[in-house]
């Protein structure tokens, strides 16, 4: 599994669609090679940015609670948590 992409279930509060979003993002990149898209690409990639979130929003809220929380903390609240932003917001 790519190193980056970070266990969302189990996040209190829970994940919001803008992070599920990034999470998609980065599997979509990671698996396609395409770090940014070209004119040529960019609508084939969006589409599946926006199959694997879709996909991964049902799988989170179809999935029982975690009994312990992931042990790293997604980015985006890396960088909410830093510039001292309340990390509640979804």
């Amino acid at each position: 599994m790519c190193r980056n992409i970070t266990i969302l279930r189990g996040l209190e509060p829970p994940a919001t669609a803008e992070e599920v979003a990034a999470g998609a993002r980065q599997y979509v990149r990671k698996i396609s090679g395409i770090r940014e898209p070209s004119a040529a690409t960019a609508e084939v990639f969006e589409a599946a940015v926006e199959a694997v979130t879709a996909a991964t929003t049902e799988l989170l809220q179809s999935l029982p609670p975690r009994r312990q929380p992931p042990t790293t903390v997604p980015p985006l609240r890396r960088i909410t948590k830093r510039s001292g932003a309340d990390v509640t917001r979804h």
